[in-house]
């Protein structure tokens, strides 16, 4: 039976190249998923590598989830005299003591130098380090010389020797290019530039008189084990020895770990794919059973058992899933390959070679071949079960099924998803809210799925009637093919029904978001204008000439820094701490008080600390709990005054100006945002040009009014919805293919008749035209039909998710009105191919078609 499923395959490969083109598509995501998390994985494990190159490090003591903001903690420092201590110690060749900051380098073209979300970093320059080698010029030797590293030199455009602008420390200072150092492996896109010992110590040092960490390279003959136990004595007082390989060990666990939620990401939309594959895979194996029903009697005559037709016709469905998973894992790599490319174009190089492991090409071949195999199994088992004396009349004829018990199960599924739904609108606050919207609107879909056979007559029938009205009689033939077989219909329909309701659902959440943000934001947000940095810093310079602006009547700046946080029981974590101005909340940004005094929230003191409802909510803090803050001086007890909720303040703590200034120095806190408004008699954009022009020689920021800076926030939105309908797209393809596929094989399963109609009179435009209408119907019915759904579904989650930000709904009916018009575009260029086959048939060996 296998040489005979091999041979039908053979005999009819028209029918299963686009369903191996389906699972080719999917499983190319699946493929490139692991091939590019594998290359991202090498790419900053290199980077780790570099950055951490020394056998062992002195640094201060870090807690357990230092390494998730921005690989520090506190402002604390290791003291630069350890330097010297560490360096005589027996066993160590170097001791390096390493310095970073934020610095604005200015290119050959006038701009910033930077590439997509990179850092743009100052290290200080030590000739000894090993891990640094000039490979032109030499190293930065006095103040006002600056070293590129090799990628940097390159994107800025500049040449050794050039002179050029930077912004260090928050001065605007004039430098000269004297080398090109390499770091020994990528940097993915990061602006890196060495400056001397001196001015390091000056404006990167945390605290005037320490360093970051200390790099400790180990002699000859010395592990780095013996290594650590030898520099033991120096922990202690807040600092901690660690291995080189154990930093590099977590660090990468970090990377991996933040891998792991960009790889299921992705995994996600190819397992979408995939489903969407599976219902064109279960359509071809359908429509093939049925026209091959006198070809399975004859080998049931013969002797083959139900079994063996079973097993034919999965063997079939395996070659098709194998032969379409290798596709798929040659199309991933070819993917990654693009990707590493675009990617290189903006500054991120992905290292190495692209990945061809054996995980990669097992799973993608199994999972491909097992997704065919499930969607053929029914069509194999009716192909099975069909009596061989019914197959061998003369007139085949299929028995349908009644759609009776299926429209009772699709209404039960669906009844239980509308009651999850309705549970999780009617208790929004409670915990099982959020699973219950999700189990609700799977039941829904699944519902739906099960009912479209049913609904598709009617549906059908109303979309028809334009074309039956005008066009005959092409519109009334149109019709009768698309409803004659609902279930085909309903399949078909099916995969684009799942993209499009996917598409719906994300452009209504898209837009609602954008509402609500911009509401939020506009309500509370006072501010005539708002400076914001594309390094996320803006230069201290920058903020006291904004501060000294006359037209300026107030200009409250938004400073942070990562710190150590512990509340009553909890262990220190690293977390995010905001500094405000006395004043700055209930004038330039409004909140909405949860819990405790307004009057304490909006003038914080010393000892005070106000939190958001989601830290709250997170750590079970309450007004009055103390909370343990760990700075440069050692740790704070803070008083919890205030619970607030905000969508301006990207921080879950804000404390005083005075507060954070205790906690951590001025000069090293980070300020990401001015809200400045007008002084009496000046308009906002007077304030705007004055505002501009001061900030004009720190390159990187920029001066928005307010309905710019709620503009750029919404922006951030149509960002991630352009991502997701690219990936969603590939779903709606998929179900394109679903389309052509299905009019292919009613072509072949209706050659006779087509035969018939050519005999009496049917034109081949109108022949042609039919098969047009019935793809553009088909088309039209699932994109309706999902868009439905998925505008129904998402329409449920502001109420859920109210609390956290998403308050209003939007429909974007013009969107939606687009898809539709696309669903027609999308039918007619499915029918292209199907349509030309049919109208080429042969008048006579149509009719003898048997």
């Amino acid at each position: 039976m296998g040489r005979v499923a091999l041979r039908g395959i053979r005999a009819h490969l028209v029918r299963f190249l686009l369903s191996l083109l389906a699972v080719a598509l999917g499983v190319a995501f699946v493929a490139g998923t692991f091939a590019l998390r594998t290359m991202l994985s090498g790419t900053f494990d290199g980077i780790v590598d570099a950055a951490a190159p020394a056998d062992a490090y002195v640094r201060v003591d870090q807690p357990d989830d230092a390494s998730v903001v921005m690989g520090t903690t506190t402002a604390q420092s290791v003291p630069l005299e350890l330097v010297d201590e560490v360096a005589a110690v027996d066993g160590v060749a170097h001791a390096i003591g390493g310095l970073s900051g934020t610095i604005v380098l200015v290119g050959a073209d006038g701009t910033a130098v930077q590439s997509t979300q990179a850092p743009s970093l100052a290290l200080n320059y030590v000739p000894d380090d090993p891990s640094l080698h000039v490979v032109e010029g030499r190293g930065p030797e006095r103040t006002g010389e600056v070293a590129l590293e090799t990628a940097t030199l390159e994107s800025s455009g500049l040449s050794v020797g050039d002179t050029t602008t930077a912004v260090l420390g928050g001065e605007v200072t004039e430098v000269e290019i004297v080398g090109r150092v390499d770091l020994g492996g990528p940097m993915a896109g990061a602006t890196i530039v060495l400056v001397d010992q001196q001015t390091a110590l000056d404006v990167l040092s945390p605290d005037g008189g320490g360093v970051n960490e200390i790099a400790v390279y180990a002699a000859d003959g010395t592990t780095p084990e013996q290594l650590a136990e030898r520099l033991a004595p120096f922990a202690g007082d807040g600092l901690e020895v660690v291995t080189g390989d154990a930093l590099r060990a977590d660090s990468k666990a970090d990377i991996a770990s933040q891998l792991g939620f960009i790889t299921t990401f992705l995994l996600v939309f190819a397992g979408i794919a995939l489903f969407v594959g599976a219902f064109i895979i279960s359509n071809t194996f359908a429509m093939s059973v049925r026209q091959r029903m006198r070809e399975l009697a004859l080998l049931r005559a013969v002797g083959a058992s139900p079994l063996q037709v079973f097993a034919s016709v999965l063997v079939q469905a395996a070659v098709v899933g194998l032969l379409g998973s290798a596709l798929g894992v040659a199309g991933g790599l070819a993917l990654v390959s693009g990707l590493r490319v675009v990617l290189g174009s903006i500054g991120m190089d992905l290292v190495g070679d692209i990945p061809v492991d054996a995980t990669t090409v097992v799973v993608s071949l199994v999972v491909g071949t097992a997704v065919s195999v499930l969607a053929a199994a029914l069509p194999a088992r009716r192909a099975a079960l069909v009596p061989p004396v019914e197959a061998m009349r003369d007139d085949v004829a299929v028995p349908e099924r009644s759609l009776r018990w299926r429209a009772v199960g699709g209404l039960a599924i669906g009844a239980l998803g509308v009651t999850a739904l309705a549970l999780a609108l009617t208790r929004p606050e409670e915990d099982a809210a959020e699973t219950l919207l999700g189990v609700g609107a799977g039941a829904v879909l699944v519902g739906v799925l099960m009912l479209s056979p049913v609904v598709a007559r009617a549906a059908v029938g109303v979309l028809a009637w334009p074309f039956v009205r005008l066009l005959r009689p092409v519109g009334r033939l149109a019709r009768g093919n698309v409803v004659r077989n609902p279930r085909r219909t309903a399949n078909t329909a099916g995969a684009l029904m799942i993209g499009m309701a996917l598409v719906g659902a994300v452009s209504v959440i898209a837009v609602s978001a954008q509402q609500s943000v911009t509401g939020v934001v506009e309500a509370q947000t006072n501010a005539d204008v708002v400076v914001r940095s594309a390094t996320m810093v803006i230069p201290s310079g920058a903020v006291d000439e904004v501060a000294a602006l006359p037209e300026a009547g107030t200009s409250d700046a938004v400073a942070f820094a990562p710190l150590a946080v512990s509340g009553p029981g909890e262990e220190p974590a690293v977390d995010y701490v905001i500094g405000l101005a006395d004043g700055t909340l209930g004038r330039s940004v409004e909140v909405e008080l949860v819990d405790g005094s307004l009057a304490a929230l909006e003038a914080l003191d010393a000892g005070q600390v106000a939190v958001t409802e989601a830290a709250a909510d997170q750590h079970g803090w309450q007004v009055g709990d103390d909370l343990t803050v760990a700075g440069a001086a050692g740790p704070q007890d803070l008083s919890v005054v205030a619970v607030f909720t905000t969508n301006v303040l990207g921080a879950p703590l804000v404390v005083g100006q005075d507060v954070l200034d205790t906690l951590v120095p001025r000069e090293q806190q980070q300020v990401d945002t001015i809200l400045v408004t007008a002084a009496a008699g000046v308009t906002a954009t007077e304030l705007q040009d004055a505002v501009a022009d001061v900030v004009a020689p720190y390159v990187v920021v920029s001066v928005l009014t307010r309905d710019e800076f709620v503009s750029n926030l919404a922006a951030q939105v149509d960002q991630l919805l352009v991502i997701l309908y690219a990936l969603l797209g590939l779903s709606v393809v998929i179900a394109v293919l679903g389309i052509v596929n299905t009019l292919a094989l009613s072509v072949i399963e209706r050659t006779r008749e087509i035969g018939l109609l050519r005999a009496v009179g049917l034109g081949r435009l109108q022949l042609a035209g039919t098969v047009t209408i019935e793809s553009v119907l088909t088309a039209v019915f699932g994109t309706v039909l999902g868009l439905a759904v998925g505008v129904a579904l998402a329409a449920t989650m502001p109420t859920v998710y109210a609390d956290d930000g998403l308050s209003e709904l939007a429909v974007p009916w013009a969107n939606l009105g687009g898809m539709v018009a696309l669903a027609v575009v999308v039918g007619v260029l499915a029918a292209l191919w199907p349509g030309i086959r049919a109208a080429r048939l042969k008048v006579l060996d149509a009719v003898a078609y048997e």
